[in-house]
């Protein structure tokens, strides 16, 4: 599977939702303006060494996925696909078509080691946390 990368900075959790009382490690979940786009559960979680995202999409397959990931912002997005044979529906609770995910975050991550896995319906994006680059002082 494979995460896209796209270079433009986004904005902070904190800027983008104007919350006071979040933290430099608390998350922003963004949902679409567009209403026929549905939102599947996601969460986030952090162990010591990574992000790890979880979003709940079953009926799909590893190549379904468009994951982009920025500088802090991942996006999931995709499209399932609704049953073929149907006559009509009596009870609709699992929805279809175009779906969408953002997840902002503060901490740093490296992107060049995200990963992402589809296993029984569940997409596992794992961030790893970007190690602290020391600088060194020269003499002149």
């Amino acid at each position: 599977m494979t995460v896209k990368y796209i270079s433009k900075p986004a904005r902070s959790a904190s800027s983008s939702i104007g919350d006071p009382f979040l933290s430099s490690t608390m998350v922003a979940w963004r949902s679409s303006l567009r209403p026929h786009i549905f939102r599947p559960p996601t969460d986030l979680y952090e162990t010591d060494q990574a992000l790890i995202v979880r979003v709940e999409i079953g009926g799909m397959n590893e190549d379904d996925f468009n994951i982009v990931l920025s500088q802090n912002l991942l996006l999931v997005h995709g499209l399932r696909s609704d049953l073929e044979e149907k006559k009509a529906f009596l009870q609709m609770e699992i929805p279809f078509g175009e779906f969408s995910t953002e997840v902002e975050f503060t901490i740093p991550v490296d992107l060049d080691r995200a990963e992402a896995q589809y296993d029984n319906g569940i997409l596992w994006i794992t961030l790893p946390k970007a190690s602290p680059h020391q600088v060194k002082v020269n003499k002149d």
